[in-house]
């Protein structure tokens, strides 16, 4: 087997071939972009400077928003930029470094929205033991046992996918370099990766999803014992967005990585990987703030400080 590959660039999707479109493709991912990149940064500020939100909801949600800048970064740039120059290509380099850190980031997201979960369980069914089930030393432990399995988790993939060669067609099916599409154009067998990529997909999955679902009907049978109408919208609030955004980010990943090659479409991936790489940290900074109080007020008090005084 092979290890050498006969191409040292890749051409990723073209989405049109008129310039028009080509400019209006940059102009809409560029407003995508800043969207995100704005709403993110300023949960990552309020968190960090308002000492009322110096909890472990609040600590994970900074954490989340900074992969999701990380996440978003590593795709849409260079799908802009390329739109912007009229062009396709991706160096070998760029596409090692892009599949490793979409994979990365991606993992890390999942493991994050897990820990999440858990952090509710413990703060909802368990509130008096709350501080000590999730003190500093936890959530630090968590976060970085978040970073420390993606990557190896990312390391496996990147290393098994690129062993491979790439010499019947160097075109990607995709806006960014994605492990199922260079499956699809390497001329080596791929039956280990589907293996590894299949069971890997499925067992990671499955845990972090069986963690998640045995967490929130913990949660859901508390909080139908709270006697307070309030108490029980509050305890909602801070659950129902976490739940939407691990069903569109963890379902559209499961779609992608986990079904056969064979079955799928350019229209139906391109889908699929938008939903994943680009929804989630775009209404991440909307869901949450617009569902937690104590965060959209902590905004308002940090998008005033941060504006410039008025010239008298």
């Amino acid at each position: 087997m092979s290890n050498q590959t006969s191409v040292d660039e890749f051409l990723l999707l073209e989405f049109s071939n008129q310039r028009e479109l080509q400019l209006l493709h940059f102009v809409i991912f560029l407003l995508i972009y800043l969207e995100s990149l704005i709403g993110n940064l300023l949960i990552i500020a309020t968190v960090t400077f308002d000492h009322h939100l110096r909890s472990p909801m609040y600590f994970f949600l900074a954490n989340l928003s900074f992969l999701d800048i990380s996440y978003i970064s590593v795709t849409i740039p260079k799908s802009m930029g390329n739109a912007l120059k009229n062009s396709r290509r991706i160096s070998f380099s760029g596409c090692v470094a892009q599949v490793y850190l979409v994979i990365t980031f991606a993992d890390a997201e999942l493991f994050l929205l897990t820990a999440m979960a858990y952090d509710r369980y413990a703060a909802i069914c368990h509130p008096l033991h709350y501080k000590v089930i999730m003190n500093w030393s936890v959530c630090g432990e968590m976060a970085a046992g978040c970073w420390i399995a993606s990557m190896l988790y990312s390391i496996v993939h990147t290393a098994n996918t690129f062993r491979l060669s790439f010499c019947q067609s160097h075109i990607i099916g995709q806006f960014f370099c994605d492990v199922p599409q260079l499956l699809k154009i390497s001329c080596t067998d791929t039956y280990i990766n589907d293996i590894l990529m299949y069971v890997l997909g499925y067992v990671l999955a499955s845990i972090c999803f069986s963690i998640i679902f045995v967490s929130y009907v913990y949660i859901f049978s508390a909080v139908l014992k709270i006697p307070s109408v309030q108490g029980r919208y509050k305890a909602f609030s801070t659950c129902l967005p976490h739940m939407i955004i691990v069903c569109l980010f963890l379902g559209t990943g499961a779609f992608t990585y986990t079904r056969p090659r064979s079955t799928s479409t350019v229209s139906q991936d391109l889908a699929a990987a938008f939903l994943y790489s680009v929804v989630p940290p775009l209404l991440n900074p909307m869901i949450y703030s617009l569902r937690n109080k104590e965060l959209k007020k902590a905004l308002k008090k940090c998008i005033k400080k941060i504006q410039f005084p008025t010239v008298k």
